[in-house]
């Protein structure tokens, strides 16, 4: 058995469905984004087995890009949660054949609130079809498992639609990055975003010493910081120079170094810093690797010191 070329066969069969339905896509369509566009209240979507699955994730996809919705099983409203629709709201009822028993229950209590029903069918004429306002064809001309039984390929063009709408309804409100970070502040976009400088850095027991501690009370004092780095400031906590572990590595090679020096002589001046702890980490990670140094310094607009923050924990934190 040749299990790459039923898969490819599988794929082909959905891959054809999703076509013939953008082929032959009606106005209503159009019509339904329209209807959700004016909705003052909520989108509510429903469906029972697997049509109630993909009805949960279309939900989470409208509520995520920004269309309030939620996904209603039409046994929990039959018992109480029907008081969760009201008239402003409008729901997306999904089932295949449109005679889901448990959906075709609470359409007519749907209707009697006065809600709009857009139904997602492969048949206008069933239950579903005569209770709904709009019906969005659902129709495949087989599904993908080798019995036509399954659904396959009619979940997997109902969840396509699905998605068609919630990008129509992106378009129609100019629906940016931005606002998507907003409904997501824990993901990769949302701390890309919202994450800043100041979340992040470290203001407490810095690495700080002075133009004159020697190089051996600086050694002592990058290994209690744990940055691989001290900064040097003057009396007003004005940063100067730092001087990392490397530095040190590089200034053990000098015929005259000594751990009695001050460790002045061997450090970077002028490093780089930034005077913006509002600036967002995803900003200041490009700065770091630009530089292509571990430590950026936060200070001031008088150059004294805030705080740091290492390449370390922008990469544990997930900035990128």
């Amino acid at each position: 058995m040749n299990y790459k070329e039923i898969a490819q066969e599988t794929l082909n069969i959905e891959a054809q469905a999703l076509l013939n339905a953008a082929k032959n896509m009606s106005d209503v369509f159009e019509d339904a984004v329209k209807t959700i566009l004016s909705c003052k209240g909520k989108l509510i979507v429903t469906g029972v087995g697997k049509s109630g699955l993909i009805g949960a994730k279309m939900a989470a996809t409208f509520a995520s890009t920004g269309t309030p919705s939620f996904f209603l099983h039409p046994t929990e409203a039959l018992h109480g949660d029907l008081g969760m629709i009201s008239t402003n709201d409008v729901v997306i009822a999904i089932s295949y054949s449109g005679e889901s028993e448990e959906l075709s229950s609470i359409l007519p209590h749907i209707k009697r609130f006065g809600t709009p029903i857009i139904g997602m069918t492969k048949n206008a004429n069933s239950t579903l079809g005569k209770y709904s306002d709009l019906v969005i064809d659902v129709i495949v001309e087989k599904e993908a498992c080798p019995l036509d039984i399954a659904p396959t390929s009619s979940t997997t063009l109902t969840l396509a639609l699905g998605d068609a709408l919630a990008v129509c309804l992106m378009r129609a409100r100019d629906f940016k990055k931005s606002d998507f970070a907003s409904f997501h502040p824990g993901g990769a976009l949302g701390k890309k975003l919202f994450v800043k400088v100041s979340d992040l850095m470290n203001t407490t027991d810095l690495p700080i010493v002075s133009k004159e501690t020697k190089v051996k009370n600086a050694i002592v004092k990058i290994s209690e910081g744990r940055l691989g780095t001290v900064l040097i400031t003057d009396a007003q906590n004005r940063l100067l120079a730092l001087v990392s572990d490397g530095d040190i590595r590089r200034a053990l090679m000098q015929d005259d170094f000594s751990l009695e020096e001050n460790v002045f002589k061997y450090a970077t001046l002028n490093p780089m810093s930034i005077n913006d702890e509002n600036m967002l980490a995803s900003e200041a990670l490009v700065l770091i690797e630009e530089k292509k140094i571990q430590l950026l310094v936060v200070t001031d607009k008088d150059k004294k010191v805030k705080g740091v923050l290492h390449i370390h924990t922008l990469i544990e934190k997930g900035i990128s």
